[in-house]
């Protein structure tokens, strides 16, 4: 197997933001225009909650890969409360591009999970030239009933469970302000109209909706909506046995079909 790399990658974008990040590089893709492939994490992601799958999807699709952790998170600059009602359009319209030219990354496949799958359509959306594909993983488009229901029942959890000590494992001292930001947000009263359904006739690119069958947080609907307004690029998936993260929960399949619909790509 040709050589892959690992840099750390600390980026430094025009307003001081930091924004820290795993750069992997394959030898052979050295000199060549070949996108990379660019991971955006959920609610309460990090990098080291992506687990093995960086590596596998990676060494599968023989592409470059970056997986960063946006603003707030691991060892990015912090971010403070209470959050924007339009935060995920700020995350894949205005903050997205600085971080991709702060990589010199000039085309980029998209793969997002749950808030990162929203992110990587309105990304696909605002940038059509540098966006050749995405993939989404529990992709939301506006909020209905399971995810208003699972974010309740994960309020529940953080105050009776060890949630806390398990998140804080990854997000350390930031955990309780991170927590907040997803399920106050989430719950918000003027945040319920939610709706980014306008940005899905803008997307040019071949795209592929996964959603476990199972999910907890959002109905059959989303992926079908979301398809529906793309139009016949995108294509929907949904995995059997499998809640609302397809890359743990059911790592093989969703590792098998990441790689086919890459391998079908014109790039």
């Amino acid at each position: 197997m040709a050589s892959i790399e690992w840099q750390e990658r600390l980026f430094t974008l025009a307003d001081g933001t930091e924004i820290f990040g795993l750069h992997c590089r394959h030898a052979a893709n050295a000199g060549t225009d070949k996108p990379t492939l660019v991971l955006l994490h959920e609610a309460l992601g990090h990098i080291g909650m992506w687990k093995g799958f960086p590596q596998q999807l990676a060494e599968a699709a023989g592409l470059d890969l970056l997986v960063y952790e946006r603003r707030g998170y691991g060892r990015s600059s912090p971010i403070t409360l209470p959050r924007p009602d339009d935060y995920l359009e700020e995350e894949g319209r205005d903050w997205l591009e600085p971080v991709l030219d702060a990589a010199g990354l000039k085309k980029v496949i998209l793969v997002g999970h749950s808030d990162g799958g929203s992110i990587a359509l309105i990304g696909a959306a605002c940038l059509p030239k540098r966006v050749v594909a995405i993939i989404t993983e529990a992709a939301h488009i506006r909020i209905d009933s399971l995810t208003t229901a699972g974010i309740v029942e994960a309020v529940e959890l953080y105050k009776t469970t060890e949630l806390p000590e398990r998140l804080a494992r990854y997000h350390g001292e930031r955990t309780d302000l991170l927590f907040r930001a997803w399920s106050e947000t989430w719950l918000r009263d003027r945040f319920q109209p939610l709706d980014l359904s306008d940005y899905l006739n803008q997307i040019s690119c071949p795209a592929l909706i996964i959603q476990g069958a199972d999910d907890q947080y959002g109905e059959v609907a989303q992926v079908e909506d979301i398809v529906s307004g793309i139009g016949e690029k995108a294509d929907a998936l949904f995995l059997p046995d499998c809640g609302h993260v397809p890359h743990l929960q059911a790592p093989a399949a969703t590792l098998k079909v990441m790689q086919r619909f890459i391998g079908s790509l014109d790039l």
